[in-house]
């Protein structure tokens, strides 16, 4: 085997290579090899695999490919300039498993003897100027026929027309992938499809595609992905499509469909996005919808809609953007819409929305669009919205508001702000170029005034006082800057390919590489739709265990959202450049690393290596994030989460210290759970679960998943900040571990095992510091006691954590920093 892929190596592959008589694996993707096919690679004639994609190489494949390489198994020559017909002589090499030959400039037609390959697994032709017009070109799908192990067949991208046979249903009862978007197909939705019953995902959308989606569809129920959009389909949208319970994502948008939004589509469990804009549909936005568990994304803008939007949207709060542009929406907007706390892109604007803007929407943190231009809005725009500090548009244009512009947080940026078309509204900051206010009260209007300021506000001030004291406690204790969003929230999931990954991680360069786990590795890289650094999460799919990693953190992603959860940004499922199955999650990248290389990892200071210094106040706050992300998995959520392998490797730190938990790929989920201690579903007996010495002992004898066992390793990982040892350390032998070694010390002996930094920060006396740390420390490890009982059912509950911590006292050395 030769692999010098993913490198930066110019030029060609030299002739001296036809000399490699026994080679069988090429791999030189990712690279910048130009000219023409290297002819020395024609004299290999021993080689099993051949991967040359992403490259600059051009010209015609050469005719006698495939008869000099007859053991050729894998053909990867997708990403470059080749060009010419996909002739015959590709289908000389009849062990061929993989056929790739994606993002090239391949003209004519697909050779009808492509089903000699009676081998294929995987047949991808997309992004290229192949043709199929009249029934005898697409006569290479009877072809296909013989090929019965076929799993995935692409082909958008070209310029395939017509009917589409009903000989596509013909290819291969294995077939897992269609992919004929983005070329001239018309007709009916094909019948050939209805034969495909192991369809994962279907993809027919950009084409001019008439008639009605049939209700067939709905049987064909391990689909997980449709897209029809951008087509001419009609009639009502089918009912039955509810019946697929393992649809993610359903995108329709941009057809003629009419009628009204099935409310069965509430019946969808694990669909995430849903995407019906530009259409004609007329009925009322659905209640029903608001139930599904899972949904994202829902965008059913430009269409007919009308009557009131629903109270009940407030239950989506795990919603990540809701458009409804450009319909006939009237009524209230709902003050429940502020109970949407993932909201990252609200659009309302063109409809015939009345009453006032709800104050609530101050509440959602991660905010980033909102438009509600082009109403009949009334009152004043309320001043909470300055308090949005991620918001980076807001329109508000053409309503009937009021009042003087508030000066905070967006409103200071002009350029993002749209006001204009509201003739009552006056004031705010100079660059909107507002009339000024000018207000001339009446002798009842000062009379009131002076009520206010003798009665009214030193009530509101006490009352103020208050709140500010406890929001201190709390706040402090959450530290700045607590959310953190996904940038590409704000539409969908973005489509990402393997060939994007590759160049984002540099061909998942070792230079890359952050971090690496049981069953994945974790690369630093940088998409070209992204502006920020991202982290690549890829799974090693040889790894026993890692395909159920991957549906498990899938699965647990699609049922949670919260702050203090990593945010993930989307997905890939596809097959790498060999062929091979590829899966990888990409997540918003965390600049401090993780939590185990701030313990651990020294810095270089004045000539020494030293332990980076992590404050009583940041080691607190750490706790306190991960405590309200497991206080949301077990008991805020619609069922109960649990992590199973809660560690510090597994929570990450952003430029902020805001703590994030990340790694689901042990989790289990229990839907409509309200209870929180075991999830008595099939898969939740387990014989080895979560990480050595952070795993709850109930674990090592099968015991059952419950949220107990979270509290437990929580309990671990709290010990763990504040004595800064491994659980795993040397010194824990014979018996002794570190629950034991502080309840020997607990609660006499505390400052002799915990970490010294906690007892050099200040700069009190030792008699005072002494007191003041003993004071701050024992309500602190008492908790971490408490959660890591022997018996789960003697362990607190996160939710009782939380209590705990408000009434404990944690908070004292931060309130005094």
């Amino acid at each position: 085997m030769i692999s010098f892929a993913y490198n930066h190596i110019r030029g060609n592959i030299p002739s001296d290579f036809a000399s490699f008589s026994r080679l069988q694996h090429l791999y030189a993707g990712a690279n910048q090899l130009a000219g023409r096919f290297p002819q020395s690679v024609l004299n290999l004639s021993t080689l099993i695999n051949l991967a040359l994609p992403l490259n600059d190489l051009s010209g015609e494949v050469p005719p006698n490919l495939c008869t000099s390489l007859p053991n050729l198994q894998k053909l990867a020559l997708g990403g470059n300039f080749f060009l010419g017909h996909t002739t015959s002589s590709f289908t000389n090499a009849s062990n061929l498993h993989l056929f790739d030959l994606a993002d090239n400039n391949f003209t004519g037609l697909v050779p009808t003897t492509i089903g000699k390959l009676t081998k294929l697994l995987s047949f991808n032709l997309e992004y290229n100027q192949l043709q199929a017009h009249s029934k005898k070109d697409w006569e290479f799908l009877d072809s296909l026929g013989n090929c019965t192990k076929l799993q995935v067949f692409s082909m958008s991208y070209n310029h395939l027309s017509g009917h589409v046979p009903r000989s596509l249903g013909n290819i291969s009862n294995l077939l897992q992938y269609l992919y004929l978007d983005e070329n001239q197909l018309s007709g009916d939705f094909p019948y050939g499809i209805t034969n495909l019953r192991n369809l994962i995902v279907v993809s027919l959308g950009g084409n001019h595609f008439t008639g009605v989606i049939p209700e067939w569809i709905g049987p064909l129920n391990t689909l997980q992905q449709i897209d029809l959009d951008t087509n001419l389909f009609t009639g009502v949208i089918p009912s039955s499509l509810s019946n697929l319970s393992q649809l993610g994502q359903l995108d329709l948008h941009s057809n003629q469909f009419i009628g009204q939004i099935p409310p069965s589509f509430g019946n969808f469990p694990m669909l995430q996005y849903l995407d019906i804009s530009k259409n004609n549909l007329d009925s009322r936005v659905p209640v029903e919808i608001f139930a599904i568990p899972s949904v994202i994304g829902i965008d059913f803008s430009f269409n007919n809609l009308g009557g009131q939007l629903p109270i009940e949207i407030g239950n989506a709060k795990q919603l990540i953007f809701f458009r409804v542009s450009s319909n006939k929406l009237s009524g209230d907007v709902p003050n429940t819409l502020g109970d949407c706390e993932s909201l990252e892109d609200i659009e309302l604007d063109s409809n015939i929305f009345s009453g006032s803007i709800p104050t609530s929407l101050g509440k959602i943190s991660s905010l980033k669009v909102l438009n509600f231009s082009s109403n009949n809005l009334t009152g004043s725009i309320p001043a909470s919205l300055g308090n949005l500090q991620v918001l980076e548009k807001l329109d508000l244009s053409f309503n009937h508001l009021h009042g003087e512009v508030p000066t905070k947080g967006i409103f200071k940026n002009a350029t993002v702000v749209r006001i204009y078309g509201n003739q009552g509204l006056c004031g705010g900051a100079l660059e909107l170029h507002m009339l000024t206010c000018s207000f001339m009260p009446s002798n009842s209007t000062r009379h009131k005034e002076y009520l206010v300021l003798k009665v009214v506000i030193p009530i509101a001030s006490m009352v103020s006082l208050a709140m500010v004291i406890f929001g201190l406690i709390f706040w402090r204790g959450k530290h700045q800057g607590k959310s953190i969003s996904s940038p590409s929230f704000a539409t969908k999931f973005p489509k990402v390919s393997f060939n994007d990954l590759a160049r984002a991680t540099e061909g998942f360069s070792i230079s890359n590489l952050i971090g690496r786990g049981r069953y994945s590795y974790v690369y630093q890289g940088k998409l070209a739709e992204e502006e920020n650094e991202v982290a690549i999460k890829v799974f090693n799919l040889e790894t026993r265990g890692a395909q159920k990693s991957f549906i498990a953190e899938c699965n647990a992603l699609r049922n949670v959202r919260h702050r203090n959860l990593l945010p993930i940004l989307t997905a890939c499922s596809s097959i790498d450049s060999d062929g091979n199955d590829f899966k990888a999650l990409v997540y918003v990248f965390m600049p401090r690393g993780d939590l185990h290389k701030l313990l651990y990892s020294t810095q270089d200071h004045e000539g020494s290596s030293n332990l980076y210094l992590i404050t009583m106040a940041e080691r607190i706050s750490i706790l306190v994030d991960v405590a309200d992300a497991l206080e949301y998995l077990h008991h805020n959520n619609q069922g109960i989460m649990v992590h199973c392998d809660l560690k510090p490797s597994n929570i990450l730190l952003d430029e902020n210290m805001t703590a994030h938990v990340g790694d689901f790929g042990l989790a289990r989920f229990k839907v409509g759970s309200t209870s929180s201690s075991q999830c008595n579903s099939s898969s939740s007996s387990v014989a080895v679960m979560g990480t050595i010495g952070y795993a709850a002992p109930e674990y090592a004898g099968g015991g059952q998943v419950s949220t107990a066992a979270d509290v437990y390793s929580f309990g671990v990982v709290l010990l763990e900040i504040f004595i800064r040892r491994r659980p795993t350390d040397d010194m824990f032998t014979d018996g002794l571990n570190i629950v034991k070694f502080t309840e020997i010390s607990f609660p006499d002996s505390v400052l002799e095992i915990v970490d010294p930094q906690l007892l050099q920060e200040s700069e009190e006396t030792p008699v005072v510091l002494k007191e003041t740390s003993v004071n701050v420390l024992l309500p602190i490890l008492n908790i971490g006691l408490r959660c890591t009982k022997a018996s789960p059912g003697e362990r607190i509950t996160m939710h009782e954590w939380l209590l705990s911590y408000m009434e404990s006292g944690m908070y004292i050395s931060m309130l005094t920093e």
